[in-house]
């Protein structure tokens, strides 16, 4: 300190010096003789040491108070250190008497511990449930005190009351209750637009929601019930709008039981695809191939199978008939033969040949094609089922096979074009088998008739 001291004496005094010399260098413009600047000189440095004296007292006041609020400072340290002496005393003897308190409580609590226990347990699975439950929609707000329930039970120093756990019991008995009845009650519908409206819902156990004959999905998180964008096909529908307008009775409908909130069932009987999705989308371009290939196939055939049974009637007409008719393969024939009277056998025999090789074709057109078809078709089906794999593993390269949904999505879509090309060539066959066995009946009698026409001019000759 007194070094600290002596060298702000020894600024100080450099300062002085300073201003010394600067008022005399200011003051020695205005002095008129070396006595009066003598006297100014003089009259400064009294002043200067006035100032210094007021600084000294400063300083000295300013180290008295420094001394005093160390002394306060190392009173208070002293004070606060009995006092956490005192409450450290205090705090083992409360640490004991709460380890005797806890020893009493636990001895005072005994078979209730192991009851707690089974309530504590009850209580979080009812919360579970009640959290996902349908009847949530219709009854919100159930299991709010069963946060509060537990607590008290796994706490030293509350109690759950007698009111509390027999509203548990209550709950439970509730949710038994009412999973097993169908009640009709007025909600709040969030629409597929985004609107909210108050509708008439039916609840069915704790499997179904529905309202204006439409299913319903319900969110825990708000107590909210949305109507499905895409509902089952129209049967469930049906039978949905049925339940909910009978007053008594039996109503058949469709249940989901494998989710309180919109299982697995009723999930993949909305997401499965219809027949124009399977159609117009997984098909791709192969499947629409296929379709136009099928579709040409049945034109064919149905023609084939009007123009065979048509020429079929006629031809048996023929047979019945003396006088050739030209309208038919038949009476053609007979018209080769009674234009060739005197003709000897060998020659009628070429005659009538050449006949009938005229009418096969006719007969026999379209039968080649339909044929391809029905070996195409299941080609084609294959090509898009191959294709459609190749996509797949494509896809699970890039973004791996964690979900299986999605690489089973893919391998039925790629399946679907199998499925077309069996559902085109099995019909084809049929349809090709029925035409081909017409027109070789047909040809049949035109051969036999020829065969017979030549043996009776044979005879005559």
């Amino acid at each position: 300190m007194k070094m600290k001291f002596a060298k702000r004496c020894l600024v100080v005094m450099a300062a002085g010096l300073m201003s010394t010399s600067a008022v005399m260098a200011q003051e020695s413009d205005q002095a008129a003789s070396l006595d009066e600047l003598l006297n100014m000189v003089k009259d400064s440095r009294v002043a200067e040491t006035a100032e210094h004296r007021k600084r000294e007292q400063q300083f000295t006041r300013e180290k008295n108070n420094q001394a005093s609020l160390l002394k306060q400072a190392q009173d208070t340290l002293t004070a606060e250190e009995r006092r956490s002496e005192r409450l450290e005393e205090t705090h083992a003897e409360q640490e004991l008497d709460v380890d005797a308190k806890r020893q009493q409580f636990n001895e005072r609590l005994g078979s209730l511990r192991e009851l707690f226990g089974h309530l504590t347990s009850t209580a979080g699975d009812l919360r579970s449930t009640l959290s996902t439950s349908l009847i949530s929609a219709q009854y919100p707000n159930r299991g709010e005190f069963l946060a509060e329930l537990i607590d008290k039970m796994n706490s030293n120093t509350r109690l759950p009351s007698i009111e509390e756990i027999e509203r548990l019991w209550y709950e439970q008995q509730r949710q038994m209750v009412e999973s097993g009845r169908v009640v009709t009650f007025t909600g709040t519908v969030i629409k597929p637009n985004g609107e909210n409206a108050e509708q008439e819902i039916v609840r069915v156990g704790s499997y179904n929601l529905l309202s204006e004959g439409k299913y319903l999905n319900y969110v825990p998180d708000g107590y909210k019930m949305e109507e499905l964008i895409r509902q089952p096909d129209g049967n469930y529908l049906d039978a949905a709008s049925e339940l909910q307008n009978a007053t008594s009775g039996l109503v058949g409908v469709g249940l989901d039981p494998t989710g309180p909130t919109g299982g697995t069932l009723l999930g993949a009987l909305i997401n499965s695809p219809t027949w124009k999705e399977r159609l117009l989308t997984q098909g791709g371009v192969v499947g629409y191939a296929i379709m136009a290939v099928g579709a040409l196939g049945l034109l064919i055939g149905l023609w084939r199978i009007i123009y065979l049974f048509t020429v079929s009637a006629k031809v048996s007409s023929q047979l019945k008939s003396d006088k050739a008719n030209t309208n038919n393969p038949l009476g053609r024939v007979l018209k080769a033969a009674e234009e060739n009277p005197n003709a000897d056998t060998e020659t009628l025999e070429l005659k009538l040949e050449e006949a009938v090789l005229k009418e096969r074709p006719a007969i026999e057109s379209g039968l080649a094609i339909l044929k391809i078809i029905a070996a195409v078709a299941p080609l084609m089906g294959l090509l898009g089922t191959v294709t459609g794999m190749i996509l797949t593993f494509q896809a699970i390269t890039i973004f791996g096979a964690g979900d299986p949904k999605n690489m089973a999505g893919g391998i039925s879509s790629a399946l679907i074009t199998t499925v077309w090309g069996l559902l085109v060539a099995i019909p084809v066959v049929l349809i090709h088998t029925v035409v081909n066995g017409r027109a070789k009946r047909v040809i049949h009698v035109l051969e036999e008739q020829s065969a017979g026409i030549i043996a009776e001019n044979a005879e005559r000759k």
